[in-house]
């Protein structure tokens, strides 16, 4: 069987929105992005590799989807050539099949998103990543579908910015299995869920 697995940075008071950049998400007048860059180190960026979408498959949301192809394929970085070459799955309720932008191994998830993932999950072999894709990690949590939460946090609070637990959002109880911290004070934390 695969796992559903989050892979996310966030701030000390949740926030998930552009870590990489400050121009990756600036809705609702969110100013502050690229805020992770600042305590990229060996270690945090070591996590992330041992991740890497080279040997799993990707699970994006249409916004998350659209932001890292846009992106990534104007860089000259072995993750652009990792990511090329990952099984993508982009989960949208108005995109269809074929995407009509050229990004190889993708495939559109929509109508019954949920049986969908069930399903991929059903497949031997590799780990669904989840990286940005918060509406799409908070419909897979109300369903019970994530496995795993790979979680850098870094020591920043923002005060804004769009949070990867909102209020209102699903309660969730979780076990940590594992954890370290950087050298710049990230702190790598793996979860599953409890029970």
């Amino acid at each position: 069987m695969s796992r559903v697995v989050v892979m996310n940075h966030l701030t000390l008071d949740g926030v998930m929105q552009g870590p990489g950049r400050p121009d990756e998400d600036t809705r609702d007048g969110f100013t502050q992005g690229g805020w992770a860059g600042a305590h990229a180190d060996d270690v945090v960026n070591g996590a992330m590799g041992a991740r890497s979408p080279a040997s799993r498959e990707m699970l994006l949301g249409r916004r998350s989807y659209d932001d890292m192809l846009r992106h990534w394929n104007t860089q000259d970085s072995p993750f652009k050539d990792m990511l090329n070459r990952a099984p993508k799955y982009v989960v949208s309720t108005t995109l269809r099949e074929p995407p009509p932008w050229p990004w190889p191994n993708t495939t559109v998830l929509n109508g019954d998103v949920i049986g969908a993932v069930g399903d991929l999950k059903q497949e031997p072999g590799k780990d669904l990543n989840v990286m940005g894709s918060g509406e799409l990690i908070r419909t897979l949590m109300r369903h019970g579908l994530i496995d795993e939460y790979l979680l850098f946090v870094h020591p920043l609070v923002l005060g804004a910015g769009r949070r990867l637990f909102p209020d209102g959002g699903v309660p969730a109880s979780l076990r940590l299995v594992d954890s370290t911290v950087s050298p710049t004070g990230v702190v790598i934390a793996t979860y599953r869920p409890a029970g």
